[in-house]
Formats: C-alpha cells, structure tokens, sequence
C-alpha cells in the first residue's frame, strides 16, 4: 500500500465513525499540544556535512521555540537515500523531519531507475537555505576568469578534468550544463562525495570543481583555490567580489543544492503549518541568517506551494541536462 494512502486511513475511519469533525478535531489537538517529545531529524549528511550543518542550526533555535529537542539523526549514504526511506516510512505525526537537499528529489529520480520514494510520500515544509555553487580552480590554472577557462578547454579538448560528486550528481550536471554552454569538452572525474574531490582539487590533481560555499569558501578565503564564479542570480554576500555566471554572460546558469525540512505523508497539516511557522520565523532572525549567509548560503524560507512547484520546475531543467548528456539511469 501506498505510504500516503496508508497514513491517510486513521482519519478518514474517524469521519466515517464520529462524523466529519473527528479527524478535523484531532488534528487541531495534536497541533496543540506540538511538540511534547523530543522531535527528530533524519539527515542524509554527515557530521559536518552542509545539511548537517543547517539542521543543527535549526534544532538549536527550534529547540529554544518550540520548548523540545530536535535531535540531528545523520544517516548518509547512498545518495541521500537511506535517510529518505527512513522519514518515509516513520508515523506522520511530526516527530520524523527529514532533511531534504536537491539531491533528494530533483537529480535522484532522473538518474536511478527505481527509488523506493518519491515526493508524494511527504509532506513539503520549507526550503531554508540556498547554497549555490562556486566554480573553482586550482592557483595553477592560467584561467583568471570564466572567459579564460572556456579558452582553454577549447585549445584542450577533453584535458580540462572537473570533479563531481558521483555520476548524476548536482555537480555532475553543473559541469554537463557548463560544457553544453560554453561548447566544450571537459573530462569528468566523478567521486565519492564532495570531499575526495575537494582534496584532489586542494592538490592540484584537478583542474575545477563546482561545489558548494560549505566546501569552497574557506579554501578560497585562504586562496588556495581560486573562484571564477557564482551559479546563482546574485552574488554571494560572503564572498561578494566573485561575480555570477549570469554576469559572465552564462545567462541562467543556476546550480547548486537547497536544503529543506519536510515530514512524512499525511503529516496533519496543523503540524505541518506550525512546524512551517517556526522555520520561518527562524530563518528571519538576524543571527540566523547570519549563520546561514556565512556559510555561502541564501537564508529562503518559502511556503510549502511554492516548495513543491520549485521540484517540479528543477527537475524539468535538469532532465534536459541528463537527456542531452546521455547520462542514463542506473
């Protein structure tokens, strides 16, 4: 049975039994007395990661709103998948979030066959921050800008080696995006996480990487990688002298990861509006956004419409990207 047809079954026999009113009322209790346990959230980064990094910032502030703990439950691996499967099939009462990153639901159903999830299985809270990504080059790359670097990888066709994630990831498709764009012909070097390819990048083994600031930033910030530019429409506050992609003439160039809160399927949507509320609230106080801006994010905090209408749209640009690529499912 379907997991949202199978949590939508409690209330509907209330209406059947007590009326039409029951389910409405029980919801409206439960949203009342939310939360009066420790509330978890099962996040498909580790420690350190960047979904691991916003969760925890929001715990500790939701923590302090909503009077219970909300306790980081990191379960990585496998494509954000093992921690999607757990939300999925925990009890819809707003006490399993599940951290979801772009990853989740834009780029994992165009690159895997079958998934043993989809988004019908939840409940879209919010998206709360926006980290887009930073193209880098090693200090060695005579490239000093975007114009330069497409120079190169047309004098050297196929040299020019750029780091991903793993095939299929967000990074992966940036770079497909970035050659499509700029008619060139990169080599991809696929990896296992944003990490190893970091590293290779730190080491001058890679030519460029397009990643996110969690991960760019401080290596910037310290010039041992140089940025070129933003995949974003506007420019980073932290980092506010690296112009965007757009600017550079790559006109709609937008690539990155959001991280965002949502809960199981048939959530009642009392839960889902309060726990909505209280991201909201947060993502506004200017400490937070302040931690959010320093990490080379964008604090958002958007409804759940416009949540859902935003996978749908992400995911339409990117089946393109995957169709033209020929990069096929798994």
């Amino acid at each position: 049975m379907h997991t949202q047809s199978r949590y939508l079954a409690a209330p509907a026999l209330l209406a059947l039994l007590f009326g039409p009113g029951a389910a409405f009322a029980q919801s409206a209790d439960a949203a009342k007395t939310y939360p009066n346990r420790p509330v978890r959230f099962v996040n498909p980064s580790s420690p350190g990661g960047g979904a691991d990094i916003i969760a925890r910032i929001l715990g500790q502030q939701l923590s302090k709103s909503m009077g219970q703990n909300f306790l980081n439950d990191n379960r990585p691996g496998a494509a954000n998948i093992i921690a999607t499967e757990i939300a999925a099939k925990s009890p819809p009462d707003g006490y399993t979030l599940l951290i979801a990153t772009t990853g989740t639901f834009v780029t994992n159903p165009l690159v895997y066959a079958k998934l043993s999830y989809s988004e019908r299985d939840f409940e879209t809270i919010s998206i709360v921050a926006d980290a887009p990504f930073i193209l880098t080059v090693h200090p060695s790359v005579p490239a000093k800008t975007v114009g330069e670097l497409v120079a190169l990888a047309k004098a050297r066709p196929g040299e020019v080696t750029y780091a991903s994630f793993g095939t299929g990831s967000s990074s992966h498709l940036a770079g497909e995006l970035f050659q499509v764009m700029t008619k060139t012909k990169l080599l991809h070097v696929p990896y296992k996480g944003s990490a190893p390819g970091m590293i290779d990048l730190l080491a001058g083994n890679i030519t460029m990487k397009f990643d996110s600031g969690f991960a760019s930033v401080p290596h910037i910030q310290s010039k041992r990688i140089r940025a070129l530019g933003v995949a974003a429409p506007q420019r980073l506050p932290k980092i506010p002298a690296v112009p965007t992609l757009h600017e550079l003439g790559l006109k709609n160039f937008d690539a990155g990861s959001w991280y965002a809160v949502m809960a199981p399927a048939g959530t009642p949507r009392n839960i889902v509006m309060k726990l909505h509320g209280e991201l909201v609230k947060a993502v506004k106080l200017p400490e937070i956004r302040q931690r959010i801006i320093d990490l080379g994010t964008y604090p958002i905090g958007n409804t759940p419409e416009q949540f859902s209408a935003q996978i749908l749209r992400e995911r339409e640009i990117w089946a393109k990207v995957v169709k033209d690529a020929g990069i096929k499912p798994e």
